[in-house]
């Protein structure tokens, strides 16, 4: 049951230890997904091999922006359909669109900046004139509910750095090294590791809020939308660092800008914009921000601060 056309790339369901303390499906698990669902993808477009250790051509996630629409609990049914939206040059932009099986709803999408590269340099060189001619068959239009709204797809110079982030004393979300668990076949950080080490930071979120007090239980948190920012990929036995500040509120959405940062150099390994909300887990629906919280929030806005 579905209204929406692409190429089924991907099916499954949501495993109760994927589930965060929220109750629904980690972040890190949906990237992990459309990560697996563009294997199926790169299939398609006459790249079967592209993801095995031995591959001379792959592909490598440039940017990924996310819309996260309804929640998956565990024992969710899921499935995945994927399409190109332009391909050009040594360039795509695909879109995957994880959908509930059982209702046809949208559970996410993500729309993917990838580029075709060398395994091992990741050197990008053009597309095959047969990988061109398979993806005329995949075009998908963007559906509306999967096109941006609170972050924009413009391009961007990003400034991060380890001195930026002190200078302008961003909240150290999260610290630790890649394993050799964390790394794909060519032995660069997994996707979803970013997100994932951000969501790990998450019980110092409230810091980078502005708000130090005590917390109800039955009070959580929901992200509904993301732009991730690959600018480098760290290797088993890199270092990372998390720095995170609040860049401006919305209605009741609070933009949050995350940093990942390489401790020994003090580069950027990449940079994303996340639009979170406050979460009744009782009724799961969104909190409205009173006035206190809100002016927290205000106070805690880093100036300056962007991808």
């Amino acid at each position: 049951m579905s209204e929406f056309d692409g190429l089924e790339v991907w099916r499954g369901s949501v495993n109760t230890w994927e589930c965060d303390d929220n109750g629904h499906l980690n972040v890190r698990f949906y990237v992990a997904r459309a990560a697996e669902g563009l294997v199926g993808l790169a299939g398609a477009m006459g790249m079967s091999g592209a993801f095995r250790a031995g591959a001379d051509a792959t592909l490598l996630i440039k940017e990924q922006h996310i819309r996260f629409l309804r929640e998956a609990r565990p024992g969710a049914a899921l499935h995945m359909l994927a399409g190109v939206i332009s391909i050009d040059g040594a360039e795509a932009r695909v879109l995957q669109l994880l959908i509930h099986s059982r209702t046809g709803e949208l559970a996410a999408t993500f729309q993917t900046l990838i580029a075709h590269v060398t395994s091992r340099e990741g050197r990008a060189f053009p597309w095959s004139a047969r990988t061109l001619a398979l993806a005329q068959g995949l075009m998908m239009a963007i559906p509306e509910r999967a096109a941006a709204r609170s972050v924009s797809h413009a391009p961007v110079q990003c400034a991060a750095s380890l001195a930026e982030a002190d200078r302008m004393g961003l909240v150290r979300l999260a610290a630790g090294a890649f394993g050799a668990a964390d790394v794909d076949s060519f032995g660069r950080m997994r996707p979803e590791m970013f997100i994932g080490r951000v969501s790990d930071g998450v019980p110092r979120l409230r810091e980078v809020l502005g708000d130090r007090g005590e917390q109800p239980a039955h009070v959580g948190g929901a992200v509904v939308e993301y732009r991730l920012i690959h600018l480098d990929w760290p290797r088993a036995g890199d270092r990372f660092e998390i720095r995170s500040g609040l860049v401006g509120i919305a209605g009741n959405a609070q933009r949050i800008v995350h940093w990942m940062l390489d401790p020994t150099s003090g580069r950027a390994w990449g940079s994303a914009e996340a639009v979170a909300v406050r979460l009744d887990l009782k009724a799961r629906r969104m909190i409205v921000l009173d006035d206190a919280a809100r002016a927290l929030a205000t106070a805690a806005i880093v100036p300056g601060l962007s991808l």
